[in-house]
């Protein structure tokens, strides 16, 4: 049973079938029959589990296991205290409500890549940074979510599923390694 840890570049399709316009996840990935246990969106970026087990693929990406996933996230402007609250709170977004997860406010981390393309910069409009922690993860909840209480989201990085993170293992954009599974089985 493998278990693979990759930091998936910005830009780069989490399938490994050919995409017309984009890099997918063969293009860094030489190993046969392993497949993303969940997804991040082209335009986001960072860790992604990948496994050749279907038992352990579900048991990390199936909501009903609720297993933890930590984003560094970028915004526009400066939420408050109360917009914090908004975000930690259930949201509704139209067509699901999100469930509570953790929200703060933190500086920018000085150990993450730049990111390229850089993301768009306004001389009169601030960023700040987020860390979100969330036992979901529907399609583009994140960004949705700070685009709710008004905060649109410039850059997304998942740093952390399950207790694996970048911060333990400091992997560039492209580069993966392979890691024992025997805690998430327990």
């Amino acid at each position: 049973m493998k278990l693979i840890l990759l930091n998936k570049p910005f830009d780069v399709m989490c399938q490994f079938s050919a995409h017309p316009d984009r890099p997918t996840l063969a293009a860094y990935l030489p190993i046969p029959n392993i497949y993303p246990a969940g997804r991040l969106d082209a335009d986001s970026e960072g860790l992604v589990l990948l496994t050749d087990n279907g038992k352990l693929q579900n048991l990390i990406s199936h909501p009903d296991h609720k297993l933890p996933k930590t984003y560094l996230v970028q915004v526009e402007g400066i939420p408050e205290n109360t917009d914090l609250d908004k975000l930690s709170q259930p949201l509704n977004l139209g067509d699901f409500i999100t469930k509570p997860c953790k929200v703060v406010r933190i500086q920018e981390p000085e150990w993450l890549w730049e990111r390229n393309p850089p993301i768009r910069q306004r001389a009169n409009i601030p960023t700040s940074w987020l860390c979100m922690v969330l036992s979901e993860g529907k399609n583009r909840q994140v960004r949705r979510m700070t685009a709710a209480v008004g905060f649109p989201t410039l850059r997304l990085v998942r740093t952390s599923i399950a207790g694996y993170a970048l911060e333990d293992f400091p992997l560039m954009p492209g580069d993966w390694m392979e890691v024992d599974p025997a805690h998430l089985l327990k």
